[in-house]
């Protein structure tokens, strides 16, 4: 496979979820938030087992081995993060949603610090606090005001403690998981994540008519369920694999300008403050990310040396 067909894959993953919260915030209008996210991921972990047993079935040692790590990451980054997930969308907007997930690279990195001891360079930091600015602005919606008197969105916070689960469940999977492939441990954890939200979706449904439900919000379930979960993982996996973590993460970006694309193509307004928090958000998670590089003045110094010596 070569790399343009990966990198198409990697912009069709990134669409997908942009998607997401568009999908997200329709189905949170017909159904509550445990319901919404029990069917997302209850469909797509039948999905996802099907393709295990078809590519590598269960590896034993592997799950045994791993299994309280397994139910860990679970809880934080399928059951936590989609259960804020879709309850921050009852009160907050798409767009807003996806700015404050576009910080979860750098906030990722922070963890990666402090758990796994990564090093924190001046690029990273200059690259975090213009991501925070631009969260910052969104929250507040360009309204110093608000700012001052903190006068916060609650959906906004709610997603942006969604957005921690996630980071966590990234770098913990990577501290605490042994011998496993991504594709049995991304398996395992959304099977479990999945059916601990059962419970509380069969207690919110027990007086709810789900057959009678329109067919844009089945729409919008199976679009998260496979296109937003299933497709979207594997074709990450496949970038991964080809052109390394580190370039593949890039991508993300691009998932709140297509949730702004999508919003607008929708019908929805997107404010100044939107825009000009997502242009922040994305310019420091790039920074952040490496893909604009200063040199010192010593670097500076020693290609002038090199150079003449050529």
């Amino acid at each position: 496979m070569n790399n343009w067909l990966i990198y198409i894959l990697l912009v069709c993953s990134t669409v997908f979820w942009g998607g997401n919260f568009n999908a997200g915030k329709l189905a949170v209008d017909h159904l509550p938030p445990f319901t919404a996210a029990a069917l997302r991921f209850g469909l797509a972990s039948i999905v996802m087992l099907l393709i295990l047993f078809a590519k590598e079935k269960i590896n034993k040692e592997a799950l045994k081995q791993n299994f309280w790590s397994f139910v860990l990451l679970g809880l934080i980054g399928v059951f936590g993060f989609n259960v804020l997930f879709f309850v921050g969308l009852k009160y907050t907007s798409a767009v807003n949603g996806s700015l404050i997930m576009a910080t979860n690279p750098l906030i990722t990195v922070l963890f990666a610090i402090f758990i796994l001891k990564d090093k924190f360079t001046v690029q990273r930091a200059i690259g975090f606090l213009l991501s925070l600015i631009g969260v910052v602005a969104v929250i507040c919606k360009g309204s110093l005001d608000t700012l001052t008197s903190l006068n916060f969105s609650g959906g906004d916070l709610i997603i942006l403690g969604g957005n921690i689960c996630w980071a966590l469940y990234g770098v913990l999977g990577r501290k605490i998981v042994k011998n496993s492939t991504p594709l049995l441990t991304t398996t395992i954890t959304m099977v479990i994540g999945a059916v601990v939200m059962i419970p509380f979706a069969l207690a919110e449904t027990q007086k709810m008519p789900l057959l009678d439900q329109p067919g844009s919000l089945w729409g919008a379930i199976l679009f998260m369920a496979l296109l937003g979960s299933v497709l979207a993982y594997l074709w990450w996996n496949q970038g991964i694999a080809k052109i390394g973590a580190g370039n593949t993460s890039i991508f993300f970006n691009l998932v709140p300008v297509f949730t702004m694309l999508i919003t607008v193509v929708t019908g929805s307004t997107v404010t100044v403050a939107q825009i000009v928090g997502g242009l922040l958000v994305i310019s420091g998670v790039v920074f952040s990310s490496g893909l604009i590089k200063f040199k010192s003045k010593a670097q500076v110094a020693e290609a002038g040396l090199t150079a003449k010596g050529k």
